[in-house]
């Protein structure tokens, strides 16, 4: 075979490869499903998970408390520097009707246990092993917080490490009852 015939078959075989990407990127983006964006004032999407003491923990069981939801991962540096002040806030505002619900993504449950031992954590920790809840508040970077008021509607959307004590206090004081 020439070396015209094999440039020839080459540039033919990558073109073919270009066109299926191509087709492929617009079929993905025009069949999958939208994601819908949460914002302040929305309901709180209800999930049930369980968590590692292996009692079931639903979001709308929480009606009439105030919520901080905290999306994170183990291998996530914001989540261990935020950790602790959730830990302390957690014990402090408990009895005035604000509840932290910790929802591990991307570990495994022995890993989880082994963090939340690590900085003796108390409160639950459930972890979404098929990603749905996280998927169902749209998360992308780690880690995120929703603070829900008492009705289950979305106060406050934080996506990012909170590395001050007080950064984490004032939303705890947003959602009080």
């Amino acid at each position: 075979m020439n070396k015209k015939k094999k440039r020839l078959i080459v540039r033919s075989i990558i073109l073919a490869v270009l066109a299926l990407a191509v087709g492929y990127t617009f079929y993905s983006n025009l069949t999958k499903e939208e994601r819908h964006n949460l914002r302040k004032g929305d309901e709180a999407p209800d999930f049930v998970l369980t968590d590692l003491a292996g009692e079931t923990r639903q979001l709308s069981d929480y009606k009439g408390k105030g919520v901080f939801l905290n999306f994170w991962g183990s291998w996530c540096d914001p989540c261990k520097k935020e950790m602790p002040h959730m830990e302390k806030l957690a014990k402090e505002y408990k009895s005035q009707g604000v509840e932290v619900l910790a929802v591990n993504v991307g570990d495994s449950e022995l890993q989880t246990k082994k963090f939340a031992k690590q900085y003796g954590l108390t409160f639950p920790i459930a972890i979404d092993s098929t990603k749905e809840v996280q998927d169902a508040y749209n998360i992308t970077p780690l880690p995120a917080t929703f603070m829900i008021s008492p009705d289950g509607k979305i106060e406050e959307i934080v996506i990012g490490g909170l590395v001050k004590e007080e950064q984490v206090r004032t939303l705890f004081d947003k959602v009080k009852p």
